[in-house]
């Protein structure tokens, strides 16, 4: 790959080599799709780029995305780039609060209004001077449309370009402490890191005709805008298909057929939990160990899935329980696990053929080096380095060694093999009355693993002790009302507790499991739109219970 190109330069030899070829295929409902090839993606764009053009705003000016994953997505942040501007994406899922701080703080001159489940409550959240248009699959509003709009405007000719260092997006954290911080992404880094991340799915699915793609995490969040928006912008043969409803989500996989999926531990760990209700773990594991037929069996699952034509499956974002990879391996799924961040353009660590183990999250990428600090926080240096936080320079400063590496707020520990493991937060770790720090992070994975557990938060600051709180699977949450069930859950969460212990030192130990009240949420607070916990905002939430919980016998309780 040339190295003086940069993403558009891609896109534009894209939509003159395969002008016909389908690159986006959008749901519309009632089973219906619209394909867009890229003659058709390039033209909506360039039409649209034009009209923002035409707007006179500042050279760089930022134009807020508010809106699910959807083919209009990519054609605005084409749009934006186009006509000289930056991008900034707003996760769909967020509250009016975060919409008004991210675009005060961007000072959007423009917002795209999208594909949304709560609109009317975020609208509010939207300064009055911003203009507004509404992508197609928008909810009903009173704004001028891309329709409308690209209708009347001739399309932007040639091949418009932008300086290697100019802004080409900010990607505002997800905030599981304080205010978002915006982080700036310039043209240069968001190519180099596409490239790579382009090069590396290559190496693992072969010069495929098409690599099929389902995009569902969040655009607003770097792992999917860098794995499978930009990638697939580099690479061209990709073709991405959207999900409509989380509830046709397995129509939506049914479709695409992906060759390629990528996701988040929690999800991997809904399928999980989705086959078990259909087979019960242990007869599932009985005829997974049988020659032959346990192949089929592995097949046969990972096809209700629509899994079973993926060749590279992916998980990052959190650490992911080892014993959770093991059992996708053990269906034929060669799941692995990587390791990045907003910072670095989610361009760092991935596992190879060759060097994974579970509970590890790979080896550098091209081009990237990495190091442990004497105080045993993970530095990196990375093609895809940001430029900075925007309108933070002392943070921006703080984030980087003297030589150039990110101080990533990781802990972990490289092996021999060039693998590295993640063993908790520097800012995570706390002290018990013991004196000793207890790093969360490992003690969650081992309690994660148990198929009745969703979520799980250690923590325990200042006790005499450390305390699990943890939320329900999903399936057995209604049950619980039903004395036998508690009688067999608080059974099976003893003994957990129990061979947890077992593998901890004596100041990590935990006195007692907790049941929390309530699913943890995106919509509650309690879970970032990443599906991250917010520690300190559950901490927060039950420390007014923890002396009852500590002054009760017992090794679980109930709240």
């Amino acid at each position: 790959m040339a190295k003086n190109k940069l993403i558009l330069d891609y896109v534009y030899d894209h939509e003159a080599s395969m002008p016909d070829k389908v690159y986006l295929t959008q749901p519309l409902g009632q089973g219906k799709v619209a394909d867009y090839t890229w003659k058709e993606t390039l033209n909506q764009s360039r039409r649209m780029a034009a009209y923002l053009k035409s707007r006179n705003f500042e050279p760089g000016a930022r134009i807020a995305i508010l809106s699910k994953n959807c083919a209009h997505f990519f054609m605005a942040e084409l749009a934006i780039w186009m006509a000289g501007y930056t991008t900034v994406a707003i996760f769909p899922t967020e509250t009016a609060e975060t919409v008004n701080y991210v675009l005060e703080h961007s000072e959007a001159s423009l917002l795209f209004v999208g594909k949304l489940d709560t609109w009317p409550q975020q609208e509010p959240g939207v300064p009055a001077g911003v203009p507004r248009i509404a992508f197609p699959l928008a909810p009903r509003t009173d704004y001028d449309t891309w329709d409308s709009i690209t209708a009347r405007t001739e399309p932007m000719a040639g091949r418009p370009a932008r300086d290697a260092r100019d802004t080409a997006m900010m990607i505002y954290t997800s905030g599981s402490t304080g205010q978002p911080k915006g982080v700036m992404h310039c043209f240069e880094n968001i190519t180099r890191a596409s490239e790579g991340i382009t090069a590396d799915i290559k190496s693992r699915i072969g010069d495929l005709p098409e690599n099929r793609i389902l995009s569902y995490l969040p655009l607003a969040h770097v792992f999917e805008r860098a794995w499978v928006e930009c990638a697939s912008m580099v690479d061209g043969n990709t073709h991405v298909f959207f999900a409509e409803t989380l509830d046709t989500f397995l129509a939506d996989l049914n479709r695409a057929r992906p060759t390629t999926f990528i996701s988040v531990p929690r999800l991997w760990l809904k399928f999980q939990q989705g086959v078990f209700t259909k087979m019960p773990p242990k007869k599932l594991d009985r005829l997974l160990g049988i020659p032959i037929l346990g192949r089929i069996v592995g097949r046969k699952v990972l096809k209700g899935l629509g899994l079973d034509q993926a060749l590279l499956a992916g998980s990052g974002s959190a650490p992911i329980p080892a014993d959770l990879i093991a059992w996708y391996r053990r269906l034929g799924l060669n799941l692995i696990e990587g390791y990045a961040m907003t910072e670095d353009f989610a361009y760092s660590h991935n596992s190879t053929e060759a060097i994974n183990e579970p509970g590890c999250v790979g080896v550098p990428l091209a081009g990237v080096q990495v190091r442990i600090s004497d105080e045993g926080e993970i530095l990196i240096k990375s093609p895809g380095a940001m430029t900075g936080y925007y309108k933070r320079p002392d943070p921006t400063a703080e984030a980087f060694t003297e030589d150039g590496f990110f101080r990533t707020g990781d802990r972990g520990e490289r092996r021999k093999d060039g693998l590295l493991k993640i063993t908790g937060r520097v800012k995570e770790l706390f002290k018990t009355a013991k004196g000793k720090y207890v790093a969360p992070a490992p003690i969650e994975n081992m309690i994660n693993a148990h198929p009745m557990v969703e979520l799980t938060l250690v923590s325990g600051v200042g006790q005499v002790a450390a305390y699990a709180m943890v939320v329900l699977a999903e399936d057995l949450r209604p049950k619980v009302k039903d004395p036998a069930v508690r009688s067999k859950v608080e059974s099976e969460l003893t003994q957990l507790l129990k061979d947890v212990n077992k593998q901890l030192a004596d100041y990590e130990k935990l006195q007692m499991i907790v049941v929390a009240p309530e699913p943890w949420s995106v919509e509650n607070g309690y879970l970032t739109p990443t599906m991250k916990i917010r520690r300190a905002r559950i901490e927060a939430a039950v420390e007014p219970q923890l002396d009852s919980w500590y002054g009760k016998k017992g090794a679980v309780h109930w709240v």
